[in-house]
C-alpha cells in the first residue's frame, strides 16, 4: 500500500520559515521532500507501510517542535 500526504506549516515571519526548514532539511533529505515559499512549508511524504508513513511524520513533526522552541527561546 502506498501512503501519500502533504504537511503544510505556516509561521508568522518569513526568517522563522526560513530558519526552520534549513535546520529540519539534513534530516529530511532523502525521506521527505519540502519545499518553501515565504512563510509556509510543505512537506510531501509518500511511504510504502502504515508504520513508516506515521514514524516519519512523528520524527518530522518532533523536529519541527524543538527548532520552533529554539527559534521562541533565542529571539
Amino acid at each position: 500500500m502506498k501512503i501519500k500526504s502533504t504537511l503544510t506549516l505556516k509561521y508568522k515571519y518569513n526568517e522563522s520559515a526560513s530558519l526552520i526548514y534549513d535546520s529540519l532539511e539534513v534530516d529530511n533529505e532523502n525521506y521527505v521532500k519540502g519545499n518553501i515559499n515565504n512563510e509556509t512549508i510543505e512537506y510531501k511524504i509518500d511511504s510504502e507501510s502504515l508504520g513508516s508513513f506515521l514514524a516519519t511524520t512523528d520524527d518530522l513533526i518532533a523536529s519541527e517542535i524543538v527548532a520552533e522552541k529554539i527559534i521562541d527561546k533565542t529571539s
